[in-house]
C-alpha cells in the first residue's frame, strides 16, 4: 500500500511520517509530497520517495500521486486561497484513482460559525463529490499554538485573548499526527468523520496559571474585545487578515466551538492526549 502525503516537510507531515515508519510502515511505501524536494533530503536518505507537489502547480501533483493508494492531504496554510489549492490536489488524486483521502480539517467544519471554518467545509464537499472513501480528520487547535513561545508571555506576564472562559480541547501536533497515521496504516476505508481534540480542555485562564505554577513567574489571561485582540496581534507582526482571523476564532472558543468529547483522538492514537502541564513543560523547556 503506497501512502502519499503532501506537505511532508512541514512539522505535522514529518510527525505523521515519524509515526508511520514507527508503526513499522516500510519508507520505500511512503510518497513524501513536498513543495520544494530540497528541503526533504533527509526524508530521501531515511529511504521515502520524495516527489515534487505545488499547490498552484497541478501538473505536479498528478505526477506526485502516480500508484498512490491513500493520500494524507494535510490543508493550506494560506488562508483564503486554500479552496483552489486544495481542489487541485483532488483533482490530482481522481486522476491517479487514489482509494482514500484523509484530509485535516477543522473541528466542527460543517457547523462551526469560527470563519476559519469556511475552507475547510467547502474542500470536505468537494472531497464529497468524488465519491472517494474519506476519512476528515477534524482538528482542534495545536497546544504548541500556545506552548510554542512562551518568552513574550513570561516577559509581559500576560496571556491575552477574546476567549473570555471558553474551553479548548488542543492536543500536540505528534497527537494528531499519531492519529492521521493510524488512519492511513490503518485497514477501514469507508468514509469517516473525527472530531479530534484533547482529553482535558481547559481555558486561557487556566493555561496562564499552568504557565505561571511551572516558570514560578506571576501570569495572568487578559481578556480583550475582540478588535482590540486583533489590533494587538497586529502590533505584534501578525497581518492584519489573520489577526482578524484568530480573533475571530477566540470568539468562536469561548462559545465552545474549539473542543469534543468525541474521544476519536485518543482511540486513533492510542493513547491519551499531551496534558497541559506536559506541553507546558515542554515549552519552557525549550
Amino acid at each position: 500500500m503506497i501512502i502519499a502525503i503532501t506537505g511532508a516537510t512541514g512539522p505535522f507531515g514529518r510527525a505523521v511520517i515519524d509515526d508511520l515508519l514507527g508503526r513499522g510502515a516500510p519508507a520505500a511505501d511512503i510518497i513524501a509530497a513536498v513543495r520544494e524536494p530540497g528541503r526533504a533530503a533527509d526524508l530521501a536518505e531515511r529511504g521515502l520517495q520524495v516527489r515534487q507537489a505545488d499547490y498552484d502547480r497541478p501538473e505536479t501533483l498528478t505526477a506526485a500521486f502516480l500508484g498512490a493508494d491513500r493520500l494524507l492531504m494535510i490543508s493550506s496554510n494560506e488562508v483564503g486561497r486554500r479552496v483552489a489549492q486544495h481542489r487541485n490536489v483532488i483533482d490530482a488524486a481522481v486522476a491517479n484513482d487514489v482509494r482514500q483521502i484523509a484530509y485535516t480539517s477543522m473541528i466542527h467544519a460543517d457547523t462551526s460559525g469560527i470563519p476559519l471554518a469556511a475552507e475547510h467545509k467547502a474542500t470536505e464537499a468537494m472531497i464529497r463529490v468524488t465519491r472517494i472513501p474519506f476519512a476528515f480528520l477534524r482538528n482542534s487547535w495545536y497546544l504548541e499554538n500556545y506552548t510554542a513561545r512562551l518568552t513574550p508571555v513570561l516577559d509581559s506576564g500576560v496571556v491575552l485573548g477574546a476567549a473570555g472562559d471558553g474551553r479548548v480541547a488542543a492536543a500536540t501536533r505528534p497527537d494528531f499526527a499519531a492519529a492521521a497515521a493510524s488512519v492511513l496504516a490503518g485497514s477501514g476505508t469507508g468514509d469517516a468523520v473525527y472530531e479530534l481534540g484533547g482529553d482535558h480542555p481547559f481555558t486561557l485562564a487556566e493555561l496562564a496559571a499552568e504557565i505561571s505554577r511551572q516558570s514560578g513567574r506571576q501570569v495572568v489571561y487578559r481578556n480583550l474585545p475582540p478588535d482590540e485582540y486583533a489590533r494587538t496581534l497586529v502590533a505584534s507582526g501578525h497581518p492584519e487578515g489573520y489577526a482578524t482571523a484568530l480573533a475571530a476564532a477566540d470568539v468562536g472558543l469561548s462559545r465552545g466551538e474549539l473542543t469534543t468529547d468525541s474521544g476519536d483522538l485518543t482511540r486513533l492514537a492510542g493513547r491519551p492526549t499531551t496534558t497541559l502541564a506536559d506541553a507546558v513543560a515542554a515549552g519552557l523547556k525549550d
